[in-house]
C-alpha cells in the first residue's frame, strides 16, 4: 500500500483526503506529519500557489521515508479588480498575526466603493505530489463574486464573502457536501486522484 504524507496538521484535510481515495477504490494510506517527526517551519517565498504547494511538499519530504509520496496544498483567492490579490498572501493579506475578520475587513475596505459588476474573484488551490523521481501538480479553481457584506457562518477564511457561480448561498452557507462537489479544493483533488489511479 502506499503511503501519503500531508504537510498540513489540519485532521480535516486528512481525513478528507483518505476518504477521497478511499471512494476511489485507491490504497493509498493519508497520514499526518506528526507521524515522521512534525511539519518543519516553510517560508512560502513562492510567487505562485503552484511554488508555494512545491516548497511545503519539499519542506516535509526531508523528514519522510524515501519511498513515500508527499503532498501540499496551496490556496487563496484573487479578486479581479485588485489584480490577484490576495492571491498567495490570503491567509496573512491584513498582516502576519492577522485572522480571518481582519482579511475580510481589509477586502471590503479596498472593494467597498466597486459595483456587483466588478466583483468578480475566484478560490483557486494547487496540489503539489512529490516522490522518488516526480513532481507534480493540480490545480482547481471555482469562480464566483465577492459580496459587499458577510453571509453565513461556517466555513473560514474567506467564505462568507465569496458566492460561488453555482450557488445562491455563499461557502459559508452551503453544506459540506456542495461545498465538496463545486470547491476549487475538490476540483485539484479530482485531478490528484485521477493521476494516482493511473499509475
Amino acid at each position: 500500500m502506499k503511503t501519503i504524507y500531508l504537510a498540513s496538521g489540519n485532521a480535516h484535510k486528512l481525513h478528507e483526503l483518505q476518504a477521497a481515495l478511499e471512494q476511489a477504490g485507491l490504497a493509498v494510506k493519508v497520514k499526518g506529519p506528526d507521524t515522521i517527526g512534525g511539519m518543519p517551519e516553510v517560508e512560502e517565498t513562492g510567487s505562485t500557489f503552484e511554488s508555494n504547494a512545491l516548497l511545503k511538499a519539499q519542506g516535509l519530504r526531508e523528514f519522510g521515508p524515501s519511498e513515500g509520496w508527499f503532498l501540499a496544498d496551496d490556496s487563496g483567492i484573487e479578486i479581479d479588480d485588485l489584480d490577484g490579490r490576495p492571491g498567495v498572501i490570503s491567509a496573512r493579506y491584513a498582516g502576519m498575526e492577522c485572522n480571518d475578520e481582519a482579511n475580510n475587513e481589509k477586502v471590503l475596505q479596498e472593494m467597498k466603493d466597486f459595483p456587483e459588476s466588478d466583483r468578480t474573484c475566484r478560490f483557486q488551490c494547487v496540489l503539489a505530489l512529490i516522490g522518488d523521481g516526480f513532481e507534480e501538480t493540480f490545480a482547481g479553481a471555482c469562480e464566483g463574486k465577492l459580496l459587499s457584506e458577510r453571509q453565513g457562518d461556517g466555513g473560514f477564511g474567506y467564505d462568507p464573502l465569496f458566492l460561488p457561480d453555482e450557488s445562491e448561498l455563499t461557502f459559508a452557507e452551503i453544506s459540506l457536501d456542495e461545498k465538496a462537489k463545486i470547491s476549487h479544493r475538490a476540483r485539484a483533488l479530482t485531478k490528484l486522484i485521477d493521476w494516482i489511479a493511473s499509475q
